[in-house]
């Protein structure tokens, strides 16, 4: 059946690994039933009509291999298994998702899986497979990579992406998230109250924001607030913020603000500081901060690297 596994060959694994295999689950248990009709309507959308080229190859059986030919985290394979479901094919995997493939060390290509079904199939399934692929494997890649940076920088607390993903493609990016071991952040505005200076501005102050918000999420939801000051900071955890986003603020300025609002508030309130906006591969050393609960940035999933895969049917 698609999705089957193969014995894995042995694949090389950055620090701090991770799977589909998650040590609390599978991840591929966590997309919700629709996810198949998004992946319709991605094949309707490559074959609007006719399939000519689906005319000239025909409908006869052949087998084709998944090569991986650039490095990075193999992610989104219920993806790619949903694809070829639907066109009736069938995938075995010979590495698991959340593997590290490096090509150089096998001559330049992997074969990661191999795919079997009719042949215009095979064709009709490519490039939406892997464009998938490609896509959800670059931001594990990236997840992966930025998790092992601030790791090593010392850093204990969460690491997590946003909301800035690609219309359409929310469930894919965080996924990939998840797959290269960081936290996806909330999904969607439905997920938790996130109060930016758009909604303060238009509600007027920090509290009058945090109390409309609290009257409709009750309890079930969490409430954070972004902020650009220690004053701020402080109205707002007085207002009853759940988290408070240190927006923008530059390496020393952020130490400087958490450990101050770490102090003052310690025995009062249970609040969670996150920072958001800054970090990258450069400047990790100045930014990492344990005063800071969260570190949230759209580094990992906005313009990043896909992953280069290929195709190809045996002949």
């Amino acid at each position: 059946m698609a999705g089957s596994k193969g014995t894995p060959p042995t694949a090389v694994d950055l620090p701090l690994p991770t799977s589909a295999s998650h040590s609390h689950g599978t991840l591929a248990d966590l997309l919700p039933s629709h996810f198949t009709t998004d992946i319709t309507s991605w094949l309707a959308e490559d074959t609007p009509s006719f399939d000519y080229g689906g005319f000239v190859v025909g409908s006869s059986p052949r087998t084709a291999q998944l090569l991986c030919k650039s490095a990075g985290v193999l992610a989104g394979v219920p993806f790619f298994d949903e694809v070829f479901r639907q066109l009736d094919c069938t995938v075995t995997w010979h590495y698991n998702e959340g593997s590290y493939l490096d090509p150089d060390n096998f001559g330049g290509k992997i074969k990661v899986a191999t795919v079997t079904g009719p042949t215009r199939k095979l064709l009709l399934g490519e490039r939406v497979a892997l464009n998938t692929l490609a896509r959800c494997s670059g931001v594990a890649t990236k997840s992966r990579k930025m998790l092992n940076l601030v790791r090593d920088a010392g850093y204990t607390g969460v690491l997590a992406g946003t909301r800035k993903t690609t219309p359409g493609f929310r469930l894919v990016e965080k996924y990939g998230m998840l797959v290269g071991g960081i936290d996806g952040h909330r999904h969607d505005l439905s997920s938790m109250i996130m109060l930016k200076d758009n909604h303060i501005w238009a509600k007027g102050s920090i509290t009058n924001a945090v109390k409309a918000a609290r009257a409709v999420g009750g309890f079930a939801l969490k409430i954070e607030v972004e902020v650009q000051t220690e004053e701020e900071a402080d109205e707002a955890i007085e207002a009853g913020a759940d988290v408070v986003m240190l927006d923008n603020f530059d390496g020393p300025g952020l130490k400087v603000a958490a450990r101050s609002l770490k102090e003052r508030w310690r025995g009062q309130r249970n609040v969670l500081l996150e920072s958001s906006g800054g970090l990258t591969e450069a400047n990790v050393g100045a930014y990492i901060n344990n005063d800071i609960d969260i570190i949230s940035t759209s580094a990992v999933h906005q313009g990043v690297s896909h992953v280069d895969f290929s195709l190809k049917i045996d002949h």
